[in-house]
């Protein structure tokens, strides 16, 4: 019994396979990778169709249903009809007509007609006798279905076969498309980026040695770290580099580029996490406290202190913070020691300030919006109780904004910590992006700028993918896709 509900569990997988094949082939770009994957099965297949297609019964009815065309001489009144049209039309027009001329235009035109006439009835009669026309597409979706078949073509077909699969389920098709989407995102910051650096004005290699520096000794410099190759040549290089991880040495100091980035990231990633957590924690309580209670003293204080936070530049706040918490108070530490849990304190709430202060604004105007809805109207006068409508229908709809928000702020926040940690004396990747850029020391710069990019890139996944959780909308277009 088990071994019975096994094959039929195979067969339906087989099955789910040949069906996708048959839709990826619809789309253009997925076609021509699942062709290129499986260049060698499409290989065997297609010598596997032309042995059917000498066997297929549609070539005899073509053949029939042409020759009675042919011998009712269905092209020749064609064209006296096209003919007989056009000298009609040149004569409402008062035109010449032009015997060589419209000759052309009535055997193009007859052609054409004869060709769509000839398939028309050809595949009346294949439906009349119920025979199905042998195409590679249908040729391979039906051997697809064969268990044989796809063991023998799993080894050379393996790539297919996973980009089948992929397709096949809407999730983790999503998820695929966006990271190629990431990918080619990243890219595009990568060669963005290493312009930009190529352009400036900058002379790294006089800004490093000093004014003092021969002509020889910047010759050197630039020889040793190839500034002196074309810029596709530095291109291709910076590139590669950053997909290989492999990003060389730092102008300054002969430092390991992609060791100082592994050491510096996280700090700020942490620091940038727990800010985004304190945000989240704080300002969508507050939001829907806002919105349930319009115009009460609760809306207005959220709102205003949301407004200053809005409003305060974070250099600004973290050096009042300084001067308030530390220097006078001596309750905080001034700077940044990782693993001092009470210096994170203020760098996490200065970060954090304009985001919590966003979030809260958007997820008031949002629960407004959507608490007059139709349907949340129809929810309360059918006896559900408040907090039941607002729980169960208002949140859930109101938070797609709010959710698109904090992705967006958070690659804002993420890139701009930079003055935060300057204020704090951080160690971390936003500080070390600035110090490299005005030498400028292209590698530090490339890799610090692409590996920010790549987090945010993967967050935004995560906040998309995150859509489907909330809105079953989405989850059911995305079924659909």
């Amino acid at each position: 019994m088990n071994e019975g509900r096994n094959m039929s569990n195979h067969y339906r997988f087989l099955g789910m396979l040949s069906f996708t094949y048959g839709k990826m082939l619809t789309r253009s770009s997925y076609k021509f990778w699942v062709i290129l994957l499986g260049l060698p099965v499409h290989l065997l297949v297609f010598f596997i169709y032309l042995y059917k297609r000498r066997q297929d019964p549609s070539f005899t009815i073509l053949n029939e249903t042409h020759g009675k065309l042919v011998a009712a001489d269905y092209k020749a009144k064609l064209m006296e009809e096209f003919e007989n049209e056009y000298r009609r039309k040149q004569e409402f027009f008062s035109k010449k007509i032009i015997p060589k001329e419209m000759k052309q235009h009535a055997k193009k035109w007859s052609d054409k007609q004869f060709q769509k006439v000839l398939f028309e009835q050809t595949n009346e009669q294949l439906e009349k006798k119920g025979i199905k026309r042998v195409t590679f597409e249908h040729t391979f979706q039906s051997l697809l279905k064969h268990p044989l078949f796809f063991v023998l073509t799993f080894i050379p077909g393996i790539l297919m076969y996973i980009l089948l699969f992929i397709y096949s389920n809407s999730y983790i098709k999503y998820i695929f498309e966006r990271l190629v989407m990431s990918l080619f995102v990243i890219l595009g910051v990568a060669v963005f980026v290493f312009t930009i650096l190529y352009i400036s004005p900058f002379n790294p290699a006089a800004n490093i040695l000093g004014e003092t520096a021969t002509k020889e000794q910047i010759a050197a410099f630039n020889h040793l770290y190839g500034l002196d190759q074309p810029y596709l040549v530095q291109l291709w290089e910076a590139v590669k580099g950053i997909l290989t991880f492999d990003l060389g040495n730092s102008f300054t100091g002969n430092e390991d580029v992609a060791a100082s980035i592994a050491n510096k990231f996280p700090v700020t990633f942490s620091l940038t996490m727990v800010s985004l957590i304190m945000a989240i924690l704080i300002a969508i309580p507050v939001g829907i406290i806002s919105a349930t209670r319009p115009n009460s003293f609760f809306d207005y204080s959220f709102m205003f202190l949301a407004l200053i936070g809005l409003s305060i530049p974070n250099f600004w706040q973290g050096l009042i913070f300084i001067l308030t918490f530390s220097i006078k108070g001596h309750w905080l530490p001034a700077t940044y020691s990782p693993g001092n849990v009470l210096s994170m304190i203020m760098p996490v709430i200065v970060l954090g300030t304009a985001l919590t202060a966003s979030v809260a604004r958007m997820t008031r105007s949002s629960m407004l919006e959507v608490v007059n809805e139709d349907y949340i109207v129809t929810a309360r006068s059918k006896g559900l109780s408040y907090n039941h409508v607002l729980w169960k229908h208002a949140i859930g709809n109101a938070i797609i904004p709010v959710i698109t928000v904090i992705g967006l702020l958070f690659g804002g926040m993420l890139g701009g910590a930079a003055v935060t940690e300057k204020v704090f004396n951080i160690s971390g990747i936003g500080s070390y992006i600035v110090d490299k850029q005005f030498i400028p020391d292209i590698p530090s710069v490339m890799g610090g700028v692409v590996y920010v990019a790549i987090t945010i890139s993967l967050v935004n996944l995560i906040i998309d993918v995150s859509y489907a959780f909330f809105d079953p909308r989405i989850r059911s277009k995305m079924r659909q896709y």
